[in-house]
């Protein structure tokens, strides 16, 4: 992917440097329905089981505002005058310059739509963070935020990535990435207000599915990217399998094969491989995001 054509964001914050997240986890903090919410809407993008997800969480419902930086917590200090700022790592401008081209891409399509596209924050950290969703390990894996409008990813992810979930390569990355944006997208449209009103009627099956159906859109929503970055060349042969390898490998059902031996799809918050690769390819294919509506019939 020639991702160094793309442009660079500056709606990014690099913590990376803040040792051990600047936060400690744990607490005895009770999580309340809205954050379990929360939970299913910008967590376990990938795959984690809640249950996991709610030892390493703690902290207030997605109506919270963001916390206030700690000591050691938060931007770093500014290079003094004449003093050369710190080098990027490859991660963290790779990350930079494909949430800029998603900002362009989705700002052309809400134009075209007759409003304005609001990007997000990306938050890069290392081993653990604090948003207005709370207090989070990087176990969790990357999540959007809805209380502060933001993207977290712990870059390390990007090796687990091709480690753990078997899906090398930058379009892999970059697919990460956008999904997260296409949570964010859902937020500005209102899906997720709706999301969260439906979810707080239904039973735990009911919640569930509705989490997929959301999971799954927002995969239909990073293919709708990857066309556009397709139609602009800045795709290599073999992007699109990658892109797909991505998708697949965070299946529910693979990931629970993984872990336990046994599929059990009652319990899926984000889709089986099969349905995860189908939407990303309905997106990519199309490039049109009203082609992503996972809620009406079947997925």
């Amino acid at each position: 992917m020639r991702w160094g054509d793309m442009r660079e964001s500056e709606n990014v914050e690099d913590r990376t440097g803040m040792p051990g997240g600047g936060f400690p986890l744990g607490g005895g903090m009770k999580l309340g329905l809205g954050s379990i919410i929360i939970i299913l809407i910008g967590s376990l993008v990938f795959g984690i089981n809640p249950l996991e997800m709610l030892g390493v969480i703690s902290g207030g419902p997605e109506t919270a505002p963001p916390q206030q930086p700690s000591p050691g917590y938060g931007p770093q200090t500014p290079p003094a005058p004449g003093a050369h700022p710190a080098p990027k790592s490859q991660d963290a401008e790779f990350s930079a310059r494909v949430l800029g081209d998603t900002e362009d891409v989705w700002s052309a399509v809400f134009k075209a739509g007759g409003s304005r596209y609001e990007p997000p924050k990306l938050v890069l950290y290392r081993g653990g963070v604090r948003s207005a969703c709370g207090s989070t390990s990087a176990a969790a894996g990357p999540f959007y935020c809805p209380g502060d409008r933001s993207l977290y990813l712990d870059t390390s992810f990007f090796r687990e990535l091709h480690d753990r979930f078997g899906a090398p390569g930058d379009f892999a990355q970059a697919y990460v990435i956008a999904h997260e944006v296409g949570h964010h997208v859902q937020n500005l449209l209102g899906t997720m207000g709706q999301f969260d009103t439906e979810a707080q009627r239904a039973g735990p099956r009911g919640r569930n599915d509705l989490s997929v159906r959301l999971e799954l859109q927002a995969d239909c929503l990073a293919g709708v990217w990857g066309h556009s970055a397709s139609e602009r060349g800045l795709l290599d042969p073999g992007d699109v399998d990658e892109g797909l390898a991505a998708a697949a490998s965070v299946g529910d059902d693979r990931l629970q094969k993984q872990q336990t031996g046994r599929v059990n799809p009652e319990t899926w918050t984000h889709g089986s491989s099969e349905q995860r690769t189908t939407w990303f390819r309905r997106g990519f294919d199309s490039g049109n995001a009203s082609q992503c509506d996972t809620f009406s019939g079947g997925v």
